[in-house]
């Protein structure tokens, strides 16, 4: 092995070879029969590209399926990507327009033929980043959303919900980009927090006696008001429900309403009600479109008064009548200036104050979203919502952490009907067909459709021109990436799925859609269990975003990067200069000589670590090079391991073996670390599996069973049988050791494993495929696992006094232990050249408790002991004593705590007695190190 971790020497290389092998193949390595295990990637975005949330995510997944794999589990995990609608129509057209073309010069079978080759050139980077995070994704199963396997599953879905009568055509309120020009999901909308007006307006009374006040953020809607509103309970009111106002600026009559909606204690208490453009306001004007003074309006109160780019419409639109001519094609700010004039100039304008207000804008464009009213394509979902609640509530899928089914029950239970349809080119085409009178006939395609309806040839018929949302097609992704509606083996073997791995933010717009149309189409759930995890923000515990500066790219950290690469990528393409100056003078303080290359299994180890069930993560990079040195830690430690064993008889072939307390102790922990891995793993903390796997590595292997090897592999004293022992179980706990981490830590495991496994008498070709390690309880001796922690204790002990007093480190020390029970002398006696050797004692000497000693640094021991080391030349006395008050309150707080225990009594009657006992045993150990360390207190003082 290499003298030094070098991770982009061994990380591509390992890859390549796995994949190049198919053992990430469903299946891989699985015998016949073997139970299977399945995870459905979340499909990113065919636009994206590897961010920190990704890289989280993908580290979970993966962790998972590499630990069922080498359970033997018959394991499959479906990769994919998403055809994003939205975004990837963006990226072409910006393309077009550098040429100084638009998609509507090309027209829709050149533009989609575009796109296609965009994809075909450039939409793989996402799916090429995730393999050098390590994914062991099935890529020979990659899946894309308009796939023509996929697409004819969509057009099966689509045909039957709309022949059940759960899909239907209807004119209702969606959320408008005014510059994509097409209908978008309450995801796609970002609202910011804006300074603005609030514009409070006189409506004056039809009679003549008066006028109300009504305040508003957009008086531009006012054009299309069909209502005032107040509170029926509001006395000052009361008298005026049922009159007419003057519309303003319009010469329109409406009416003042009841409604409970209106909060008498918000602004005067009256509010307008404009049902074409707020949401709100619809589901007011719809409680009250029957009443004949709303009912007289027209259209009954709907009254739209924008164009698709939200300027207000001209004379020869719909209702461009009821709109005075001044405002004709006007941009909605241009009108609101004009209205806000016009109100002033006829006395109408009360006041306006400054105002903080939520402003929604499309997250792509960037536009200020309109409520419109339009034409589209609905999910009618309370049937399919209903199955889906009683799945969760029956125990059929379970949250991880169980807190986050109550806000899918809160989504569920107040679910509006779903609009599917947009307006743009680039997608699932809805299967829809038009003739001439504007009859609408749905098939699964125009030839269906004219044979099932009888139309024959002459029959003109047109495409519906709207395509689908991309969340239609990515909540079939369970199944029809399996290949419904076909009934494949992969669909029987693997449907339905183990987990979901996904973050809170998307439950409701992809979970909860996946698990009505799993229920629907397959009659049975999508997956088992739905792990959250928690977003992945900067060491502030700052949201990630390119505004803040504060964005990481896991690549960077992978491979390293240089400051003015990290300057330049980080203010790129920002258009305000004073906010890149910020972000670039943030960057060049946090990262003055750039970022280092830590490697994937460092950063892999880091997200681990961090993934505690549900919670955010405060990503700091000191933990990223902290993980680093743990790989490094690791590899240094193979290179002891192989340079004492190698070309030596480990005792694979020989049983003529010796194992010495100390083999025994390392065999007994790895056996308690393998149970608490698993369990951890099994429950989704994979925080407390690194953690385990951490400490057993660095703390106990590393730090002493190595060292403890040492005088038995390098003294001449040792018999052949004792030193074969010991190599034998270097070797074997490593291997093992290997594999226990390989799921977290793939490159590393692997590259150090190929050199291992012969000397341990592992074979194969990969540790990917080895069986992951199983504890077995007899091999736990518990003897040997308190003896070796006494010689640790020990050990400790001097290290200490040693590291706190200054001492240099090869500086021998003579040290005496007093007070040992004679099972404790007896041990410490028979490693006492281990102790000498490993922490530079020039002696080890044992007294009874009688004896007098010269004044001395000191350390417990066992359950009475106390080890001394003289401090003539050696001491600070102060120093000395800081530290001695510092044990004291170490000790006195552990001695509080478990005296708190025993004198709940509630817990005493309930206990174990063995429980009891055992922590009284604790107490009176506590107490007698307290007086001890006390004595030891007034003694040093005195000198």
């Amino acid at each position: 092995m290499d003298k030094t971790y070098q991770p982009n020497a061994i990380e591509q290389r390992w890859y390549d070879t796995w994949e190049s092998r198919g053992y990430f193949a469903a299946g891989s390595g699985a015998a016949a029969g073997a139970k299977t295990y399945c995870i459905m990637i979340p499909p990113p975005n065919v636009t994206g590209s590897l961010h920190m949330g990704h890289g989280f995510n993908n580290t979970v997944m993966d962790t998972l399926v590499r630990f069922h794999r080498m359970r033997g589990d018959n394991s499959l995990w479906q990769a994919g990507t998403d055809h994003a609608g939205i975004a990837t129509q963006m990226v072409v057209e910006r393309q077009l327009a550098a040429e100084g073309k638009t998609r509507h010069d090309l027209g829709r079978e050149e533009f989609i033929k575009q796109v296609w080759e965009w994809k075909a050139e450039s939409g793989g980077n996402i799916t090429r980043q995730l393999r050098r995070m390590g994914a062991s994704i099935d890529w020979s199963r990659e899946r894309f959303t308009m796939d023509p396997e996929l697409s004819t599953a969509v057009s099966e879905v689509f045909v039957r919900l709309h022949e059940e009568g759960l899909i239907y055509r209807g004119k209702r309120l969606v959320n408008w980009d005014p510059v994509l020009h097409t209908a978008v999901s309450d995801l796609e909308v970002i609202s910011q927090e804006e300074n603005g007006y609030l514009w409070h307006m006189r409506y004056p009374l039809a009679d003549g006696n008066g006028h109300v006040i009504v305040a508003t953020t957009r008086p531009e809607t006012m054009l299309g008001d069909a209502a005032i509103a107040v509170h029926p309970g509001d006395e000052r009111y009361q008298h005026l429900v049922g009159q007419m106002v003057e519309l303003p600026l319009t010469g329109r009559k409406i009416p003042i309403i009841a409604d409970d909606y209106v909060d008498p204690a918000f602004g005067t208490g009256c509010v307008k009600i404009t049902p074409a453009h707020d949401f709100n306001d619809y589901g007011v004007w719809q409680g009250h479109r029957d009443e004949s003074a709303i009912a007289a309006l027209p259209n009954g109160g709907l009254i739209n008064i924008f164009t698709i780019d939200a300027r207000i419409i001209g004379a020869d639109d719909d209702n461009g009548e009821l709109v005075p001519a001044d405002f004709h094609d006007l941009d909605r700010y241009e009108a609101r200036k004009l209205i806000i004039e016009e109100l002033g100039a006829q006395d109408l304008l009360e006041k306006t104050d400054d105002h903080k207000l939520m402003v929604p804008r499309g997250d792509r464009s960037g536009a200020v979203i309109e409520p419109f009213l339009t034409d589209q394509w609905y999910v009618k979902v309370a049937p399919l919502a209903a199955p889906a609640i009683k799945a969760v509530e029956d125990g059929d899928i379970k949250f991880v952490p169980d807190n986050w089914k109550n806000t899918y029950f809160e989504w569920m239970r107040n679910i509006d009907d779903w609009c599917i349809s947009r307006q743009i080119w680039w997608g699932h085409r809805i299967p829809a067909w038009y003739d001439d009178k504007g009859d609408i006939y749905v098939g699964r395609s125009e030839q269906e459709v004219r044979e099932k309806h009888g139309l024959g040839d002459k029959v003109a018929l047109r495409q519906d021109e709207d395509v689908l949302d991309t969340w239609f097609s990515s909540a079939l992704w369970p199944f029809a990436t399996l290949g419904w509606p076909q009934q494949t083996e992969a669909l029987k073997a693997y449907y339905p799925t183990n987990v979901l791995v996904t973050g809170f933010d998307i439950i409701f717009f992809w979970v909860a859609r996946m698990i009505m149309m799993g229920l629907k189409f397959m009659g049975d759930v999508p997956f088992k269990e739905v792990y959250i995890h928690g977003l992945v923000r900067d060491s502030q515990g700052q949201k990630m975003s390119k505004s803040k500066g504060n964005v990481l790219d896991p690549l960077d950290l992978i491979d390293g990067i240089e400051l003015e690469d990290l300057v330049a990528k980080r203010t790129t393409g920002l258009m305000q200069p004073k906010m890149a100056k910020k972000i670039e003078k943030a960057t060049r303080k946090e990262f003055a000589e750039g970022i280092q290359a830590f490697g994937t299994d460092a950063l892999r180890f880091t997200f681990a670590a961090q993934a505690s069930t549900g919670r955010d993560i405060k990503f700091d990079m000191n933990r990223v090079a902290g993980y680093r040195n743990f790989c490094n830690k690791l590899w240094n430690a193979a290179r002891y391991v192989l340079m004492n064993t190698e070309g030596q008889d480990t005792g694979i072939d020989n049983d003529e073996v010796e194992l010495n307390r100390f083999d025994r102790w390392i065999i007994s922990r790895l056996q308690q670390v393998e149970t608490e891995v698993i369990d951890a793993i099994e429950h989704y903390r994979l925080d407390h599996a690194a953690q385990a796997i951490y400490d057993f590595t660095w703390n106990e292997y590393c730090d002493w069973y190595l060292e403890l090897s040492k005088p038995v592999l390098q003294s001449e004293d040792s018999s052949e049988a004792a030193q074969r022992g010991t190599r034998r179980t270097l070797v074997r706990v490593l291997e093992t050791l290997l594999r226990l981490a390989h799921p977290l830590i793939p490159y590393i495991t692997e590259e150090i494993w190929q050199r291992l496994a012969p000397l341990a008498g592992q074979t194969g070709e990969t540790i990917m495929l080895q069986p992951y390690p199983v504890s077995d309880n007899s091999k736990i001796d518990e003897q040997a696992i308190a003896e070796t922690e006494l010689v640790m204790q020990l050990n400790r002990g001097v290290r200490r006094i040693r590291s706190e007093m200054n001492i240099a480190p090869g500086k021998p020390l003579p040290v005496t232990v007093q007070n040992l029970s004679v099972a404790e002398r007896t041990v410490l006696e028979e490693t006492a050249h281990c102790s000498l050797a490993i922490s530079r004692m020039a002696s080890l000497d044992f007294v009874g408790a009688e004896a007098t000693l010269p004044e001395s640094a000191s350390a417990l021991v066992g359950s009475n002991g106390m080890l001394h080391i003289p401090l003539a030349g050696l001491i600070d006395k102060e120093a000395e004593l800081q530290r001695l008050d510092k044990e004291l309150l170490k000790t006195e707080k552990e001695l509080a705590m478990r005296q708190k225990k025993l004198s709940n009594q509630g817990y005493v009657d309930k206990a174990p007695e063995a429980v009891v006992n055992k922590e009284r045993e604790r107490v009176a150990e506590l107490e007698s190190a307290l007086q001890r360390l006390q004595e030891e207190k007034k003694r040093i003082a005195a000198m």
